[in-house]
């Protein structure tokens, strides 16, 4: 079935502009073409393949919000989103580079960094630079502002020792914003973000981390051994650093949302195919109904994952409270991504099961969708808080 008749058995729900359709039909190509003939390849050797990181800066999907005048596209955050919905249709883990350099890294430097700041990084991360975000460490993953790492100021820079955990980016990242506690009597109160360059000396970025999806994905431990910064590397204000962590991750709840619905889309797309061509008792076993429903069920749900996910990015875009919002997109397309990406492999049978066919990657990529960016506890808990104000 090809990707226009594909497309067609969508519910028409999630309408576009004209330029938004274009955009993620552009992307979308991008991927068919040059994503999808990599990706088990990248999986095997859990490596990103570097030249087409280099696309992806040609294409200008690793500056979409950084403004025309620094090198980057000027567009909008919902633009953001279906650039990952789309290309994590193909492989999620090329889409949580990408996600992770605009939901995250490029956010935080619009909402934090000084204008010295922006014009230093902006025109590197449009064009040549991957940015990290990072914050967790062994102690602190849901507890976040449990950071051992610290921060102190000596003459008029920084010396930053400690060490970082789960840092998505890793291996390719050249800037990484890295929080870091300059008061731990303070508690959250003492926390501080700071960008770090990769060449800093006593800056290491160490083991790669061996995963159960998303592998070409880099995820690394980060170490700093009197690892000196000058000032004007504190991003923000000193001691504000738990709002730069919230905030942004506020915002990057959403592009895990549309990660998460694209790969459950990825995976039901390849199985339209597959149950149109397998046959069982003399006919394609799509034309039992009993896979009918199983394949109409997969398809609500992916897109009501969707609208949640759209939702919370239009309200982002409009400078309206999607906190909530956010909190449940990410939490059902996560849900949606393993219960579909399951489905798909029960449809398969025992070819599901194996690494010949797609849908196992999908179902070993959407177990993430659970734990990173807040956790299924987290967003039920941000959830439940605010319904009860």
């Amino acid at each position: 079935m090809s990707t226009q008749a594909l497309e067609s058995t969508r519910p028409a729900l999630t309408r576009l502009s004209d330029e938004e359709a274009m955009f993620r039909d552009a992307v979308r190509d991008f991927a068919e073409a040059e994503v999808a003939p990599l990706v088990m390849q990248m999986d095997e050797a859990q490596q990103m393949d570097p030249g087409l990181v280099g696309q992806l800066f040609e294409l200008g999907l690793m500056g979409i919000e950084v403004p025309e005048r620094f090198g980057g596209t000027a567009s909008t955050f919902f633009t953001s989103v279906l650039v990952v919905e789309e290309l994590s249709r193909v492989d999620p883990a090329v889409a949580v580079l990408v996600d992770v350099q605009n939901t995250l890294v490029i956010n935080a430097l619009h909402r934090w960094a000084t204008p010295e700041q922006q014009e230093q990084w902006f025109p590197r991360l449009a064009t040549d630079t991957v940015g990290a975000y990072a914050l967790s460490e062994a102690g602190s993953g849901s507890d976040a502002f449990a950071l051992a790492c610290r921060a102190e100021q000596q003459g008029d820079g920084w010396v930053l020792n400690g060490q970082k955990l789960w840092i998505t980016n890793g291996n390719e990242a050249d800037l990484f914003i890295v929080f870091a506690t300059v008061d731990p009597s303070a508690g959250y109160r003492g926390i501080t973000a700071f960008l770090v360059e990769r060449d800093t000396p006593g800056f290491t970025v160490g083991k790669k981390e061996d995963k159960l999806g998303i592998r070409a994905s880099s995820t690394t431990e980060l170490v700093f051994d009197s690892c000196r910064i000058p000032g004007s590397a504190v991003l923000g204000e000193v001691g504000k650093g738990y709002k730069v962590a919230i905030e942004t991750l506020n915002e990057g709840r959403i592009g895990i949302g549309a990660q998460m619905v694209g790969l459950a889309q990825g995976a039901l797309d390849h199985t339209l195919r597959y149950v149109q061509e397998r046959e069982q008792f003399g006919k394609a076993i799509g034309r039992f109904q009993g896979v009918q429903f199983q394949l109409a069920e997969m398809a609500t749900d992916i897109e009501a994952a969707r609208l949640l996910v759209y939702n919370a990015a239009r309200l982002k875009d409009a400078g309206e409270d999607f906190l909530v919002p956010a909190a449940m997109a990410k939490l059902h397309s996560s849900r949606v991504a393993q219960s579909v990406s399951s489905m798909c492999i029960d449809l398969y049978g025992g070819y599901g099961f194996t690494r010949e066919y797609p849908v196992e990657k999908y179902y070993r990529d959407a177990k993430i969708g659970t734990i990173y960016e807040g956790t299924t506890n987290m967003q039920l808990q941000t959830i439940a808080k605010l319904l009860l104000q």
